[in-house]
């Protein structure tokens, strides 16, 4: 049975990889810094639920460890955390900057890295890393965030050349548009039917390249709104 660790979790693409995952059978694992939000989520999906600041190697470390004592150990793992500090170049506090950094790439590093010793040792499993249009291309007032998202994927690009001979699957996702937030999104009435990305649909997407056959293995994917410009 495929049991999955999800980081940094929210009510959009994470909430849609759970529920998707708790459908196909998997046993579901979300890790978030605050866990009063997953209440609901976790009750729907039976999953475990861990508190963790991911940038934190210690939390980092007791999160895979209750994993491993709770479920087994997870044979795939999906890191979805991100934090923009928006500004200009001349006024964006350096501080504000230093935590999008942390929270984006270096969290990023230390779970990888943790979830490939783990693989390492049970012989194979699938690592994600959700990146952004901000991982390819930086734009104005997003200097913080097209850094850790850079780094991010050069972290991912890395992995994957280490570690794909090793049976471990790294992959790496560009989300090139907005994703629906649920409950109503006020932006999708100006982008028309299916402007931006259904949140379940890119958890379509992961699943699938979670159970690629390792002959064919993707290690980016970009997924965009067929109205998207790019």
């Amino acid at each position: 049975m495929d049991k999955v660790l999800i980081v940094g979790v929210g009510p959009g693409l994470s909430a849609s990889l759970a529920r998707l995952a708790a459908r196909q059978g998997m046993q579901v694992a979300l890790a978030a810094r605050k866990t009063e939000k997953l209440v609901a989520l976790a009750k729907e999906t039976k999953a475990r639920v861990y508190e963790c600041d991911a940038a934190e190697p210690a939390e980092v470390e007791r999160l895979f460890q209750g994993v491993e004592r709770d479920l087994g150990a997870p044979n795939w793992v999906v890191y979805n955390a991100s934090y923009r500090a928006r500004g200009g170049i001349a006024e964006v506090d350096p501080a504000d900057v230093k935590k999008a950094l942390l929270i984006s790439c270096y969290a990023g590093f230390l779970v990888g890295q943790r979830a490939a010793r783990t693989m390492l040792q049970q012989g194979g499993g699938s690592i994600f890393f959700t990146g952004a249009s901000a991982s390819v291309k930086g734009y104005a007032q997003s200097a913080s965030f097209a850094m850790g998202k850079f780094g991010l994927r050069g972290l991912a690009q890395s992995m994957a050349r280490e570690l794909a001979p090793k049976n471990i699957h790294v992959a790496h996702f560009v989300i090139d548009g907005g994703i629906l937030r649920p409950g109503g999104d006020e932006r999708a009435s100006t982008r028309g039917p299916d402007g931006m990305l259904h949140p379940d649909a890119i958890a379509e997407t992961y699943l699938n390249i979670h159970r690629q056959h390792r002959s064919a293995w993707t290690w980016e994917v970009e997924l965009r709104p067929w109205v998207e410009n790019f």
